[in-house]
């Protein structure tokens, strides 16, 4: 089970998350109150070894996401916004592709989309991710069956509930970032709890990355 905690911006949080566990660590790129400036993100990845580094960009012009992904040392490329398929196979980079899931979602959206992941996240109105509602988890089931590509899932994912998330859906990874926050800011203790119940819940799952 592969775990991401999005909306790194600091190297004392990024060494945390790496250290209890996180297979992965997101910068936002994109406009959002997590949103880290490039240089900061460049530090910490020169700085912070042994743990994926991934960017969360929106609509981003294809050279920029490249430049960023280049001087970060991305090993994903996570997209959240309306790209094509083929900007998507333009990137150079390992695809993360999220999809907002709501009631009108087609999984056959995504058939030609050649990505190495598919992001499930939440449907909320005037946002692109960070919303820190689930989405129905038992109706995204029958969608799930039909996804082939590996499948991450986020959208308002805590310690409490990401156990059940996991149980009811069976993906290769978690995705979260509000849910491990008091106050807006990434609570070291949460993180921790959160990675710890990931891995106590792994027990059930045959399907890992």
């Amino acid at each position: 089970m592969i775990v991401k905690i999005c909306g790194i911006t600091s190297i004392q949080v990024a060494e945390a998350a790496r250290d209890y566990g996180a297979d992965l660590i997101g910068f936002v790129f994109a406009e959002s109150r997590r949103r880290i400036e490039v240089e900061v993100a460049e530090e910490i990845a020169n700085t912070v070894k042994n743990v994926g580094k991934v960017g969360v960009f929106v609509n981003t012009p294809l050279a920029e996401v490249q430049e960023i992904a280049e001087r970060c040392k991305l090993d994903f490329v996570q997209l959240h916004g309306e790209e094509s398929p083929e900007y998507c196979r333009l990137v150079r980079y390992p695809v993360i592709k999220a999809i907002r899931v709501g009631e009108q979602f087609d999984p056959q959206s995504l058939a030609n989309y050649d990505v190495d992941w598919v992001l499930f996240d939440s449907l909320v109105p005037g946002q692109q991710g960070g919303t820190g509602i689930p989405f129905d988890w038992h109706k995204a089931k029958t969608i799930r069956t039909q996804i082939k590509i590996p499948l991450l899932i986020a959208g308002g994912l805590t310690p409490d509930n990401v156990a059940e998330a996991i149980r009811t859906l069976s993906p290769q990874g978690i995705d979260v970032s509000g849910g491990v926050e008091t106050d807006g800011r990434k609570d070291l203790e949460k993180i921790k709890q959160f990675l710890l119940a990931v891995r106590k819940s792994e027990g059930g799952i045959t399907s890992r990355a």
